[in-house]
């Protein structure tokens, strides 16, 4: 995968203070990784960068949407995401991203590729069970939900009694006799 140039933050030519930057993520940005589970894609990204005499301090917030497939009925839905992640820059003698809010670049380097940091952000901030918001709440109307209440087995109360032996009754008149 190559760098995405506009992901690529030169802080070089930075002053000392906080730096805004902002970002529109869609699906372009996610086939770059080579990742296709989103449906569609609409989140803003803004990266607060505030450069010390030492080090570097990223501050990241996103919230937007992601379109899915249900895992239960596979209707896809919009699934809304947010998130704050922060990243120190240090320099040392070389380079280092063992530690995941830690980056140590080497000296001399002048530039900091953040494509990778939104990516997992966002990738993380959406849960492993994605369950659309109408299967919670009962309001989801689709043709799987409606075969399965067809085909679902369905008792009565008459039938239930029919084939129950009469000594079972006088025994639950025992449980409710305490």
């Amino acid at each position: 995968m190559n760098n995405l140039k506009e992901y690529l933050i030169q802080f070089v030519g930075l002053k000392l203070g906080k730096h805004q930057f902002d970002y529109q993520i869609d699906n372009s940005f996610f086939e770059h990784f080579d990742y296709s589970d989103f449906n569609a894609v609409a989140i803003k990204v803004d990266v607060v960068l505030e450069k010390k005499s030492t080090m570097l301090e990223l501050i990241f917030k996103y919230k937007g949407t992601v379109n899915v497939p249900c895992d239960l009925t596979n209707e896809d839905f919009d699934l809304p995401i947010k998130g704050t992640f922060k990243l120190i820059v240090k320099f040392g003698d070389s380079f280092n991203n063992d530690n995941e809010e830690l980056l140590i670049l080497p000296h001399g380097e002048f530039q900091i590729d953040v494509s990778q940091y939104i990516y997992e952000s966002i990738i993380l901030s959406v849960p492993l069970k994605r369950v659309h918001p109408g299967v919670k709440d009962g309001t989801l109307k689709s043709k799987a939900i409606e075969t399965l209440n067809n085909l679902s087995p369905k008792e009565s109360k008459e039938e239930e009694n029919k084939d129950i032996d009469p000594r079972w009754n006088d025994l639950k008149k025992l449980l409710t006799d305490k």
